[in-house]
């Protein structure tokens, strides 16, 4: 396990990790490559991800393919197809997807070493800076299509978006590993159950179905060939609301103008319930907590401590714990269930600075 910073509580990481997936080499990647029935010219480029291992290789006749294995002991092969299954489903639709490219047996998942791992056409294209009422729209036509074959096909492996799979399980890594220091464990324990008693009280009666679960502009590409949703490696049974809100995650007036304008098009192909917009504080800081857990239960893995360098330290569990009683707070005052424009009228009259999410929101 890599050396922590002096400050930061050294956890005990089972997470059934393997010395191959941290040491995966180009020659072995181009020797999975080959396997798969592609001929590697031998360029072989890691791609930016931590949860996963991801290279963009080139091939003898120049096109690129980009080789993914999956984080060994987080998936099941069953749960991994289930994403794969959904892919073809939506490729099929000519929903603009990435999807897997099959093996030459047929299969699109095989494994070396015990490893996971998938072969995926490269998408080229650029995420948005920012997306325009005429993007959102499409983008939510293009949503509501994919809940609708995602509802129809079910995800009987994939885990629920509940206060056990998300904030209590990470909640127990972190107290299990003593990473919560004293100075603020019990307020962050109290304020996490806090935020779990209104969720589950907001939530109660709302529909469940398979959804991407990490829908943000990191994972939308726009291309000569136009939108494609890309990574549904966090695939999550939840509320449709969990895709509205982390595509467009701010907390002011604009972005409430523009869920609804997303919500509005996504109508066009599949109901929405906006009463669940009351969720997406609720599940906000769900993600923070979870986040906090993530980055704990993957410590002993080399790139994280070079990722997060700040993680673990006094500040950090200080401001994680204000942050998460003050939006505690709001919810419990029924604050963000006021219109954006009394929010913001609220928020002048007290002469508060507008929050941002930017240290809360890390890829996978």
């Amino acid at each position: 396990m890599p050396d922590a910073p002096d400050d930061v509580p050294v956890a005990t990481v089972i997470d059934n990790e393997s010395e191959f997936f941290f040491r995966l080499s180009p020659e072995r990647v181009l020797q999975a490559v080959a396997a798969a029935g592609h001929e590697p010219s031998g360029h072989c480029f890691a791609l930016n991800a931590l949860e996963n291992r991801v290279y963009d290789v080139r091939l003898e006749d120049d096109r690129h393919v980009v080789a993914k294995f999956y984080r060994p002991g987080r998936w099941s092969r069953e749960t991994i197809l289930d994403e794969h299954r959904l892919l073809r489903a939506l490729t099929a639709a000519e929903i603009p997807v990435c999807a897997p490219l099959p093996f030459p047996d047929g299969d699109t998942l095989h494994s070396v070493e015990d490893i996971h791992y998938a072969i995926w056409p490269r998408t080229g294209g650029r995420s948005p800076n920012e997306l325009t009422d005429e993007e959102l729209s499409v983008l939510g036509r293009l949503m509501a299509r994919i809940h609708t074959i995602a509802a129809d096909l079910g995800a009987p492996n994939r885990g629920l978006l509940d206060a056990d799979s998300i904030p209590f399980a990470a909640l127990d890594l972190l107290e299990g590993g003593d990473w919560l220091p004293p100075s603020c464990r019990d307020r962050y324990v109290t304020t996490v159950e806090s935020l779990v008693d209104v969720y589950e009280e907001r939530a109660a009666g709302v529909e469940m179905q398979p959804i991407h679960g990490d829908c943000h502009v990191g994972n939308l590409l726009r291309g000569d060939d136009g939108w494609f949703f890309l990574d549904f490696d966090d695939m999550v049974v939840g509320p449709a609301v969990q895709d509205v809100w982390m595509l467009v995650p701010g907390r002011d007036i604009e972005a409430d103008r523009q869920r609804r304008v997303l919500v509005e098009a996504y109508r066009a192909f599949r109901s929405f319930d906006e009463s669940t917009f009351s969720l997406i504080e609720p599940l906000r800081g769900f993600r923070f907590v979870f986040y906090a857990g993530w980055i704990a239960k993957r410590w002993s893995d080399p790139a994280f401590p070079d990722a997060f360098p700040h993680f673990g330290t006094e500040q950090y569990w200080e401001t994680e714990t204000r942050d998460l009683e003050e939006l505690v707070l709001r919810l419990e005052s029924g604050d963000d269930m006021r219109t954006p424009t009394e929010r913001e009228e609220v928020r002048i009259e007290k002469g508060d600075e507008e929050l941002t999410n930017d240290d809360f929101f890390w890829d996978l």
